[in-house]
């Protein structure tokens, strides 16, 4: 008996439609490494037509009030909300990730999120009216930048569109949102959901490949694209989007340190550390995957590090015991598999290091420590459930150590002493510092990083202005 395969569609000018030339991708559950449905794989006469939609959509939805846009925004929460369930088992589908953290971690952020930017369409700033000429005023006017397309990773589907088209919307624009190939299902299943809020062709979802992300950001209609994505990926974006001189907002890497000195609290770091390293299987940017530990504290760090790995448990997505599900396709596996086997003889595994299961792409909670600063798998992002340990002698060591990557998204410090919190902070040249805790984000607060981790800010007031054009009207007060 054969079971029929859902059958994924794209959503442009509010109809669901196939690939123009009947193109499809297989949609694999790595929880399993089953074909579950088939996608769009989109060509240029998808993008084209997505693009336009989004074009003739923009002049009436710059036009609303932020009143109006708010309100839409706040309806798509709710109705988010109220679909819950179905956006957790479409979001599991995807990734195989646990259905009960994705209902109480994922979901719960993504309506604060878009609650958030409802809010925010409300409060643009900027200089009061003035006359810095005499006889004239001058007025600063912000405005959306028009369509603007937006690629989203693999590895928070959900709500990684969701900071992507909410502040976009918020602001006035138009979008056309690209999911992963590998996990468009809940993507699609929220433009179902925002198809009853928004007029036609204010929110349009293309699904494919790479190809089709490229077509996106070279066409000439968006003002600005949008990806959160591999450093490489969002280099070819920005080269892309030069051609015409497009604004770029780039999510990319991460490599965070966390720095523990001598005086921290060693089993609350340690437990800590450990959810926030391995956290959807280390699949994060921000991940609490490259740990410095002062000499003095060193070997007893490990050793309670290496027993929370083994404590750590991954699994099916019904299994209300894991921690984090597989990691994302074969690709992604052979890749976190490729770092161990390459490890330096100087390197020692003290957990995991190996494939768990028999079906699914599981990997298990990882430890290694003995490392160098200048070994592959330091200064390079790993994306898995692998947490690397160094030591360090010094403060200004744990600093050298710590800024010599070309990543720049976070980081944290684990201290009882304020004024080495403080230094550390302000050294750190991470888009994010955490001061005794790793990972926590809110809707206010930006998301973003510095050097190879891309320009731009995620979540907060200035994601939302990044949306943004700014404007001077300049009046004469004699006419």
């Amino acid at each position: 008996m054969t079971t029929e395969l859902r059958r994924l569609r794209n959503y442009i000018g509010g109809e669901f439609k196939d690939a123009a030339d009947g193109r499809t991708t297989e949609v694999v559950n790595p929880a399993t490494g089953e074909v579950y449905a088939t996608a769009p794989l989109s060509g240029q006469a998808d993008v084209d037509a997505a693009m336009a939609a989004a074009a003739a959509a923009f002049p009436g939805w710059r036009d609303t009030t932020p009143a109006e846009r708010q309100k839409a925004l706040l309806k798509i929460a709710d109705a988010f909300e109220a679909r819950a369930d179905e956006l957790v088992a479409a979001e599991s589908e995807n990734t195989g990730k646990p259905l009960a953290l994705t209902a109480s971690e994922e979901l719960p952020p993504m309506v604060d999120q878009i609650r958030f930017f409802a809010g925010a369409a409300r409060l643009l700033e900027g200089r009061s009216a003035g006359e810095y000429m005499e006889g004239m005023t001058s007025i600063i006017r912000r405005e959306p930048v028009g369509v603007c397309a937006q690629v989203a990773p693999w590895n928070y589907p959900m709500m990684m569109a969701v900071w992507k088209f909410a502040p976009a919307i918020a602001a006035g624009n138009t979008v056309v949102l690209k999911p992963s190939d590998t996990t468009p299902a809940s993507t699609v299943l929220m433009a179902e959901i925002i198809d009853s809020v928004l007029p036609k062709g204010v929110f349009n979802v293309i699904c494919g490949d790479r190809e089709t992300g490229k077509a996106m950001v070279e066409h000439s209609t968006p003002a600005m694209a949008s990806i959160t994505g591999s450093v490489r990926a969002g280099m070819q974006v920005a080269e892309s989007a030069s051609k015409d001189v497009k604004r770029v907002h780039l999510e990319l890497g991460g490599k965070a340190p966390v720095v523990v000195f001598e005086d921290a609290d060693i089993a609350k770091a340690v437990e800590d550390i450990a959810v926030a390293g391995y956290f959807n299987a280390g699949q994060d940017c921000t991940a609490a995957t490259r740990v410095l530990v002062h000499e003095s504290i060193h070997d007893e760090f490990v050793a309670a590090l290496a027993k929370a790995a083994a404590d750590t448990k991954t699994g099916q997505p019904d299994d209300e015991d894991v921690l984090y599900g597989p990691l994302n396709n074969p690709n992604q596996l052979k890749q976190v598999a490729g770092f161990i086997e390459r490890l330096p003889a100087h390197a020692k595994v003290e957990a995991g290091g190996h494939q768990v299961g028999e079906k699914g792409y599981f990997y298990a909670p990882t430890v290694v420590s003995g490392l160098k600063q200048d070994d592959e798998i330091i200064q390079n992002e790993v994306f898995g459930p692998v947490i690397t340990v160094q030591s360090f002698a010094s403060e200004g060591q744990a600093l050298e150590y710590a800024n010599g990557v070309e990543f720049a998204l976070a980081s944290s410090v684990w201290t009882k002493d304020h004024g080495r919190a403080m230094r550390m902070s302000k050294n750190l040249d991470f888009g994010c510092v955490w001061i005794n805790t790793h990972i926590p984000l809110v809707a206010e607060m930006p998301h973003g990083g510095f050097k190879k981790s891309g320009y731009g800010k995620d979540l907060s007031a200035y994601g939302f202005e990044d949306y943004t054009r700014i404007k001077h009207v300049m009046t004469s007060l004699d006419s």
